[in-house]
């Protein structure tokens, strides 16, 4: 979708690192040509391709992640009294269909397609890089800033333990990042001190019992009357738990049991999310949840196994990283470009690199102005205005060209 935004209030006209016309129609096709191959996690080896060569025609030399997928690329001069400044982009599709009729770059990849954005924010971080080993081929840059292309955010508990491992870290300072917002118009990002998108477990559930006729439920165990039970009173149990601001919420998505109308089952499965605003609740709540499953499945005289899947905890965007991309985006596009955003229960690995180093994600505008059209994340007609593209880059630009150095 290629419809630009309002026109955008210059920021500060003075600072270097603006997108060139040619560069933009160029990372626009990028785009498109992934959102055309879009690839599941740990499976991006044509994406990392991609990435890897453009990367290395601008005389950079990435480093494919030990996984096989992913990488990573500095920009700049080591310099011991500057950290480094990290770009983190997320690099997988989604296990879904492309359902949108009239676009000559849908997916051509049956059941897969770019329907959370990952697609931009690989270009946002690419264009970012080139711009910036431009600038330090001009001596104008004045850190080292290191590109994380990182695959597998969409499967738990994400590709960032991997790259951590890897070593993607060492030497930074600070990490940011963005992610679409079909939300906020292009042109402008929303922005939040602390936290800005949730935890998210997954759970499974197992109840066992010797089955019987559906005549005699007391003379066995009731398993659908059991796991009936589980499914409703679990989430009740679970928010008297804990303090109801941190919004800790058990939602199941599948529960499955018998094939008979007058036979009680031997076996039931439930399986669902738990989601969490608050740090604190979010790492009590296997404990609460185990207990509450426990509690219920006994009532009933039910066999209970529970796998309970970590996955996220909440990105907790550090206020004064979350600064600098308020002072970068100032420095772009004006403080009008500039929104107070939510917190989301949708859940991003980025915060495991926020359980290292300070950092902050933005959400960056891609509906276009005016269009009240409803493209939501994880659907198969999501679909993004493309200059939200040329924000991204421009901001991230800026943010590595105004990080202060750390105090003397």
């Amino acid at each position: 979708m290629s419809r630009e935004s309002e026109v955008d209030l210059p920021g500060e006209p003075l600072l270097p690192g603006a997108l060139p016309e040619a560069l933009r129609a160029e990372l626009v096709a990028f785009r498109r040509d992934l959102h055309m191959h879009p690839e599941l996690g740990n499976q991006e080896f044509r994406t990392t391709a991609a990435i890897k060569a453009r990367l290395e025609q601008a005389g950079l030399k990435p480093q494919v992640l030990p996984i096989g997928t992913g990488l990573i690329c500095d920009i700049g001069d080591a310099d011991d009294t500057r950290p480094v400044l990290a770009l983190r982009a997320d690099i997988d599709a989604l296990p879904i269909p492309d359902t949108k009729s009239d676009c000559a770059y849908r997916s051509t990849v049956p059941d897969r397609a770019h329907a959370c954005g990952h697609d931009v924010h690989t270009t946002v971080v690419l264009g970012a890089g080139l711009v910036l080993a431009e600038l330090h081929d001009r001596g104008l840059l004045p850190r080292r800033v290191r590109l994380i292309f990182q695959p597998a955010e969409e499967v738990l508990p994400g590709g960032a333990p991997d790259v951590i491992e890897a070593g993607a870290l060492e030497g930074v300072g600070r990490i940011i990042g963005v992610h679409c917002d079909p939300k906020v118009d292009a042109g402008r990002i929303g922005l939040r001190h602390g936290p800005i998108t949730s935890a998210c477990d997954r759970l499974e559930v197992a109840l066992d019992g010797p089955g019987g006729h559906t005549a005699r439920p007391h003379l066995t165990t009731d398993l659908v009357t059991a796991a009936a039970r589980v499914v409703t009173d679990v989430p009740a149990l679970v928010a008297r738990r804990v303090d109801a601001r941190s919004g800790l919420a058990v939602t199941w998505g599948r529960i499955e049991s018998g094939h008979a109308c007058n036979v009680i089952p031997q076996h039931a499965e439930m399986s669902g999310t738990i989601r969490c605003l608050d740090l604190e609740a979010w790492r009590a709540a296997p404990d609460l949840v185990h207990a509450a499953i426990d509690e219920i499945a006994n009532l009933y005289r039910a066999k209970s196994e529970i796998n309970y899947i970590r996955g996220v905890p909440p990105v907790v965007n550090d206020p004064a990283v979350t600064e600098l991309l308020r002072d970068a985006m100032t420095a772009r596009r004006g403080p009008h470009s500039i929104e107070d955003t939510e917190q989301s229960l949708g859940g991003e690995d980025f915060s495991w690199y926020l359980e290292h180093v300070p950092g902050a994600l933005a959400r960056l505008g891609v509906r276009p102005p005016g269009d009240r059209t409803t493209r939501d994340l994880h659907r198969g007609d999501f679909d993004v205005d493309e200059h939200a593209i040329t924000v991204g880059v421009e901001m991230f630009t800026a943010a590595a060209l105004l990080d202060p150095p750390p105090p003397s």
